[in-house]
């Protein structure tokens, strides 16, 4: 299991800002994350099917 810190999500999403992750969490655009002390972690894998299903909702 592999697991993606908020600079690689960041980078995943070609560089987005940090305001607007938040704003998409909150919209749930995206999975809700894995805190972990200070920092936030997203497993790659739900990732990756959360974002292919708002790819495919967008297409239709």
């Amino acid at each position: 299991m592999t697991y993606v810190s908020f600079e690689q999500l960041q980078a995943k999403l070609g560089g987005r800002s940090r305001s607007a992750i938040y704003v998409d969490l909150e919209q749930g655009r995206l999975p809700q994350p894995l805190k972990l002390g200070r920092r936030l972690y997203w497993r790659d894998d739900q990732l990756n099917d959360h974002l292919q299903k708002l790819q495919e909702a967008q297409s239709v």
